[in-house]
């Protein structure tokens, strides 16, 4: 009779844990990061009246005979299921979406603690605490690289109030683009500048003496290629007065003759500007000159008054019989020095323009100082191989007083850029510059140009399209203040500074436990490790397991205030039900007292 009585008790003292339990759900159903707990029931030890028998002959089995001696809870089990993520606006408020805890500390980084609720902020010496002063783990930027090493021992996080930032000299300028190779361009350019690799020498006067520009890859004033093939050409005559003599200029790349009384042979806009000179110097008088000028125009002159009139006439070139075609464009831009210059003409006749396909891109680069310069290239076509590909031409200049060369002039510096015919990259030079200021600011500054890598396609391109720049990015800057403080999904405080830069000036380090229901519950939403938790696993969110972090968001209680109502009314019908047992128990004690009556 006195079994009953106890173990009515046990049950009145276990739905009272639970009802504990329970309650203390309750009361942290707004509690950040909380997670339920759960009351495990267990029976105790069983009286046995009779032990279990096997069955032996004709009779069989029989079954132990045990009686319950009333009920415990021998556990609770804290639930880590996922809490609801609530939006915040608070850029310092963290939550988990997933397994992992956050690391704070108590006492500079000796001992850690555990946490899910991530309502951080800065104290006023830059310390980044939770709610109870405990600083948070994880990883800080490291001054010699300017990374944050995820690979090294978390420490204290600390960003500094009234951090700056110093400027950073340039030292990588990143191009994409595309450099048109089709037979029709938008960009172009029938300006000629001084070149130190011969592309135009210019006399002085504005009229250049030399161009080297390979006509095959010129254009007309609209924009359309020549495409001048070999053999193709014009015929030119020079009349001074006294003979006519008239010769077809073609084009050859490989045979060049410029000799008087002959017809002759070109490649480059120089080469046809020479034979034209040498013919009409003979035909028509020594003080006859055809130049080219900065517009990329031929230009013939007739200054001498005691000379000839010279009649200038140009027509088609075409031979059937070994299947070279009339150049249609090419002789249409010729045709315009079709006119008579009088003796002593202070006038002079002009082609159409020969334009080149150009393009060009900018971009501000730092010196040591900070100070800004703006760093040009200038691309134009040069030259075309039908088996290689094409060059062009690169020019790289900085506004003066800053010099990236030793030969004038020194903010000047000329390379070129060759193409596969595939379009991608097959070389470019120069690799580098070296960039002085001459300003105060450190001199020599080298700055290399990354414009893609041999053969591929991840840099400057030359395809049939429009000259475009797709990407141009370098990495200097100038020093600024942090005006704002942001956290990314792997927990990188990136700070924005007021020279519109921002950099990742710590990481936040989060732990994964093997048993996470292992861990001891201390208050004020921090955990401890338990010989049964394991050891922390400490690395970066969204890593080996461990979930992501959702900036301006805290995870909110698990709590399931429905599930935990009715868990309260089943506790309280079990707590009912066992004290019933005890006063049953006790009405048959008083039966049973009542015999001796």
């Amino acid at each position: 009779m006195l079994k009953s009585l106890f173990a009515g008790v046990s049950g009145l003292q276990s739905h009272q844990v639970a009802m504990d339990v329970e309650s203390n759900n309750i009361a942290n159903v707004n509690t950040t990061g909380y997670k339920y707990s759960r009351a495990n029931f267990s029976d105790l030890l069983a009286q046995t009246k009779s032990i279990a028998t096997a069955p032996q002959g004709q009779l069989g089995g029989k079954n132990p005979v045990q009686v319950g001696l009333g009920t415990s809870v021998n556990s609770t089990t804290r639930i880590f299921s996922q809490g609801s993520i609530q939006n915040t606006d608070k850029n310092t408020d963290v939550a988990i979406q997933g397994d992992g805890f956050f690391i704070v500390s108590p006492d500079g980084g000796n001992t850690y603690k555990y946490t899910r609720a991530g309502d951080f902020k800065f104290d006023a010496n830059g310390n980044f605490v939770d709610n109870n002063g405990f600083i948070v783990q994880g990883w800080l930027k490291d001054k010699e690289t300017g990374k944050v090493d995820s690979t090294a021992p978390i420490k204290n996080i600390n960003i500094a109030p009234g951090l700056t930032t110093p400027a950073q000299p340039t030292k990588e300028v990143v191009l994409k683009a595309n450099l048109n190779s089709g037979p029709r361009v938008e960009s172009f350019s029938s300006s000629f500048t001084v070149s130190d690799t011969g592309v135009i020498a210019d006399d002085g006067s504005g009229n250049s003496t030399e161009a080297s520009d390979d006509l095959g890859v010129l254009f007309n004033e609209n924009g359309e290629a020549f495409s001048l093939q070999e053999h193709q050409g014009v015929n030119i005559s020079f009349d001074g007065g006294t003979n006519t003599y008239s010769y077809t200029y073609t084009s050859d790349p490989n045979n060049v003759v410029t000799t008087a009384g002959a017809d002759k042979v070109f490649h480059t806009m120089a080469d046809l500007r020479e034979a034209m000179d040498n013919q009409a110097s003979n035909d028509a008088g020594t003080n006859v000159s055809v130049t080219v000028n900065k517009q990329g125009k031929f230009e013939i002159a007739n200054p001498d008054a005691t000379g000839n009139a010279l009649n200038i006439e140009v027509s088609a070139y075409s031979d059937a019989a070994n299947n070279v075609s009339e150049n249609t464009k090419f002789t249409t831009n010729m045709q315009a020095l079709n006119a008579t210059l009088p003796a002593g003409s202070t006038g002079k006749v002009l082609s159409q323009g020969f334009e080149a396909a150009t393009h060009s891109s900018s971009i501000d680069i730092f010196d040591s100082l900070g100070s800004k310069h703006t760093l040009r290239m200038e691309f134009r076509k040069t030259a075309l191989d039908t088996s290689t590909g094409s060059t062009w031409d690169m020019k790289i200049s900085v506004p003066e007083p800053a010099t990236i060369s030793t030969v004038a002039p020194t903010n000047e510096k000329r390379g070129s850029i060759r193409f596969n015919n595939d379009g991608s990259l097959a070389t470019y030079n120069p690799p580098n510059v070296s960039f002085s200021a001459n300003n105060g600011s450190s001199a020599d500054q080298q700055v290399n140009l990354s414009l893609g890598s041999a053969n591929e396609f991840d840099g400057m391109t030359s395809f049939d399209s429009r000259s475009t720049t797709s990407g141009i990015s370098q990495d200097g800057f100038t020093g600024g203040d942090l005006v704002g403080i942001r956290i990314d999904q792997s927990g990188t405080l990136v700070g924005s500074f007021s020279n519109g830069r921002s950099f990742g000036l710590a990481q936040i380090g989060m732990a994964k436990f093997t048993n996470n229901e292992g861990l001891e519950t201390e208050g004020g939403n921090v955990y401890n490790q338990t010989a049964n938790s394991g050891d922390p696993i400490i690395g970066t969110a969204a890593s080996a397991g461990r979930g992501f972090i959702q900036s301006s968001a805290l995870e909110g209680s698990n709590v399931d205030l429905s599930q935990s109502l009715t868990q309260l009314i089943v506790i309280q019908r079990g707590y009912q039900a066992n004290g019933k047992t005890i006063t049953t128990s006790d009405q048959l004690l008083e039966t049973l007292i009542g015999l001796k009556r």
